[in-house]
């Protein structure tokens, strides 16, 4: 709607998780590295978890842009399944010739890609994003999934991803076979106060900010309404450009931040 009148691209504060404004503050840096390094070093389970729009999900595709093409990777969004399920959505998105949906003949398809990959020189990789969600029956299938290895390597990477109640459900004592298996986890954090300032510039300078201008006096009222939660952070700038909108205005002050943080309580 106010994409003309500002000169902007596309929309700079959209709440879909788009890599291409992955944005990387100290720990969304930091989560990325921990995950690249998990991956490289084939080290099994991988946690990464944080508050909800903190930029899991933005991570998670960010990620998949900067794996080299010999690792193969399967990414599950949701993961409402029975046990089987979830084994037989893994293999089809690893895009597996379907057969027999017996859970042995499954898993042993898998093993059979896996280890054909690392002869090839490759690796493999496992994201489950929204992993919180995960029963903990499924939590055991994925227990099970990160055995399959060879002598002296993990054939298969899984990462976790999912929101800080992951971590709890992990802390149960009949989950304590595949908490002993997480050799790399992150917390991801939410921006800093100056990290949300960048972010800002960041996202408009990606559509073209020409025709923006958001006054110092601005950020303070922003981070405080977002606490830093980027997609908080989107919320009220995406507001804030359609009141400017309304308004006529290319200048964003102190005044028309509080008129939208009002608005979205």
């Amino acid at each position: 709607m106010y994409l003309e009148f500002y000169g902007l691209t596309k929309s700079p504060f959209n709440i879909t998780s788009d890599p291409g404004f992955f944005y990387e503050s100290k720990s969304h840096k930091e989560a990325l590295a921990a995950l690249l390094f998990g991956i490289r070093e084939r080290k099994g389970i991988i946690l990464i978890t944080g508050e909800v729009g903190t930029g899991k999900t933005t991570l998670c595709k960010t990620l998949l842009n900067r794996l080299p093409p010999e690792v193969k990777t399967s990414l599950i969004f949701n993961p409402y399944f029975s046990e089987a399920q979830l084994l037989q959505a893994i293999v089809e998105d690893f895009s597996l010739e379907s057969g027999k949906k017996s859970r042995l003949d499954m898993v042993k398809r898998l093993n059979t890609f896996l280890v054909d990959i690392s002869l090839a020189g490759g690796n493999a990789v496992l994201i489950i994003d929204e992993a919180q969600n995960l029963t903990n029956r499924q939590l055991e299938q994925v227990r099970l999934l990160s055995n399959l290895e060879t002598s002296n390597e993990k054939l298969l990477q899984i990462i976790l991803v999912g929101q800080p109640e992951l971590e709890e459900k992990l802390s149960q004592f009949r989950l304590r076979q595949i908490r002993q298996r997480i050799f790399v986890k992150h917390k991801l954090s939410p921006l800093e106060e100056k990290e949300v300032e960048d972010y800002i510039s960041f996202r408009l300078k990606k559509t073209g900010k020409d025709g923006i201008k958001i006054l110092p006096e601005s950020f303070k009222i922003i981070y405080e309404f977002s606490a830093g939660i980027p997609r908080l952070v989107n919320m009220l700038c995406d507001r804030a450009l359609l009141l400017g909108f309304v308004k006529e205005k290319r200048i964003f002050d102190r005044e028309i931040f509080t008129a939208c943080v009002e608005e979205l309580k």
